[in-house]
């Protein structure tokens, strides 16, 4: 059955105020959105603000806009993710220091004290930079603005201890003085962008296993000239302003303005086994736990975290082109995943903007988190022009909803955008028409998926078109345990076997996320099951 705006009965009224301008992926943030939905039992979805910030080397990024020559036609991801992961997934990189140049040892009884002894305006390419765990975080903040090749990376890892991670803290953190670079204020580590070193940008930057915490503009900092500062409401723990080849990976992110941050000239970004978490700023929605725009972007086999107490950001946000979200646990946020629209032209015209691949992932939404969508893809700046005008392809995903109210599964910013849903399992615990499919917009098309009995397509007015193309119907998944957040298929549970074969365009799960942090290979007997976890 196909529900459209014609042949749908009107229910309840859904006013959608759009603002102007936004997050130009290097100094300001976005511009948001009002929800007020009307929806019983969720209150107003709120999202409203203004930022009038600007890009200037005083605070913000303008030079990134058009100096940065990264790269945005690499061929190394299609825009699905490149390759499967292989062996295990989230495993530290053994990296062997006989394969590199220079080699920097930071910590107790190390050659370097701290990371400031590190001469990071001279890395080049073939540097390993091991920073050792101590009882005390390191208080340090640095730049890497240096080019690595691809046999030859720029390393910065943590050495835990005792499974604890070294921490770096942006709370009195210092700048070694030899460092010059512009927009100390928005970041713990930046990537790209400064006199000393100089350059045009970043590549082949791997780091990993350290704790990364309190760039926040709660805390102030040291800076390369030795005067006080303190850090921007939108500072994050890793701020990309340009650079290409980067890997985030088995990290903890927390305590920050934005978590993980990335320019809109950055491309082939890889977010992977990190633990995000405890970021944004109290009372403002312009702050993430992550804020990407780039040109290709994957991010797999993370826990996503909520954001910090009273903090009304999203928890994955992004603005890329050729997104793909995969294997991820993602809890509350006032949405979980938001997935809108650059401003820059130059990623709006890549072929891969018109296409994002979520799939394999956990998104939990508990009651009061916030705005009652779960997912939210097109556009929020009103511009439609720059709207993702895509396909969503979103497959073998596990929902789970505890509000007690309504809960939407996903909003299409405008008739423009499409999602194609298959093999998701989604659950709600409110009841029989607590579940809408739709916020009202876009056209969906949803085959071979678990919903719950009553549902909607939609808790407003229907201007787009929801088709029912045959989804298993039920008030109860057969999850292993709900409430201890197992949500594997149980022994006779619907979701075995009830998928079907993706279509084209769509990427089939090869792993599946083991809580946290994690992952194993997906392995389905007979026909697909339904969600992020095989039966």
């Amino acid at each position: 059955m196909t529900w459209t705006s014609r042949g749908l009965v009107s229910l309840a009224c859904s006013v959608l105020v759009l603002s102007a301008c936004g997050d130009d992926g290097s100094g300001s943030d976005e511009i948001g959105e009002s929800d007020t939905q009307g929806e019983a039992g969720t209150g107003t979805d709120s999202e409203s603000g203004t930022d009038t910030g600007t890009d200037s080397e005083t605070g913000t990024d303008s030079e990134s806009d058009t100096e940065s020559e990264t790269d945005t036609e690499s061929e190394t991801d299609t825009g699905t993710g490149g390759d499967p992961p292989e062996g295990d997934p989230c495993a530290p990189t053994e990296w062997d220091e006989a394969d590199f140049v220079d080699v920097y040892d930071v910590g107790p009884g190390q050659p370097y004290e701290d990371p400031s002894a590190v001469p990071w305006e001279s890395v080049g390419p073939g540097t390993l930079v091991r920073i050792h765990w101590r009882d005390e975080p390191y208080r340090d903040k640095w730049v890497i603005n240096s080019v690595g090749t691809e046999d030859a990376p720029i390393v910065v890892t943590g050495v835990p201890e005792g499974g604890q991670l070294p921490v770096i803290s942006g709370d009195g953190a210092k700048t070694r003085a030899e460092l010059d670079y512009w927009n100390e204020q928005r970041g713990l580590i930046k990537i790209g962008g400064a006199s000393a070193p100089s350059g045009d940008a970043a590549a082949w930057i791997h780091i990993e296993n350290l704790d990364l915490r309190e760039a926040h503009e709660d805390h102030g900092f040291t800076d390369a000239n030795g005067s006080p500062q303190t850090y921007a409401g939108n500072a994050a723990a890793l701020y990309v302003e340009w650079g290409s080849e980067l890997t985030f990976r088995g990290n903890e992110v927390s305590w920050s303005g934005n978590g993980i941050f990335t320019g809109s000239q950055s491309a082939d970004v890889h977010v992977e086994c990190n633990y995000v978490h405890d970021n944004g700023t109290s009372g403002s929605i312009y702050e993430h736990n992550s804020y990407t725009e780039s040109a290709r972007i994957t991010f797999e086999f993370n826990h996503y975290g909520p954001p910090c107490p009273s903090c009304p950001g999203n928890n994955l946000k992004d603005r890329s082109a050729g997104t793909v979200v995969r294997y991820n646990w993602i809890e509350a946020g006032n949405r979980q995943l938001d997935l809108v629209e650059s401003d820059h032209q130059e990623l709006v015209d890549m072929p891969e903007y018109a296409t994002t691949q979520v799939y394999g992932n956990v998104l939990v939404e508990p009651d009061g988190a916030g705005n009652s969508q779960i997912i939210h893809y097109g556009g929020d700046l009103g511009d439609e022009s720059y709207y993702r005008k895509g396909t969503l392809y979103l497959h073998h995903n596990t929902i789970v909803s505890t509000r007690q109210g309504n809960t939407t599964w996903m909003r299409l910013s405008s008739n423009g955008e499409s999602c194609e849903a298959r093999n998701n399992v989604v659950y709600t615990t409110a009841g029989p028409g607590a579940l809408a499919i739709s916020d009202g917009s876009g056209a969906v098309e949803m085959a071979s998926n678990y919903l719950m009995e009553g549902w909607v397509p939609t808790h407003g007015q229907l201007e787009g078109s929801v088709d029912d193309m045959g989804n298993t119907l039920g008030s109860d998944p057969g999850f292993e345990d709900v409430d201890g957040q197992l949500f594997t298929p149980d022994e006779g549970s619907p979701l075995v076997d009830g998928g079907e074969a993706l279509p084209g365009g769509a990427v089939a799960p090869t792993w599946e996320y083991v809580p946290h942090q994690a992952g194993t290979p997906r392995e389905d007997e007979g026909a697909p099951d339904v969600g992020a976890f095989s039966g």
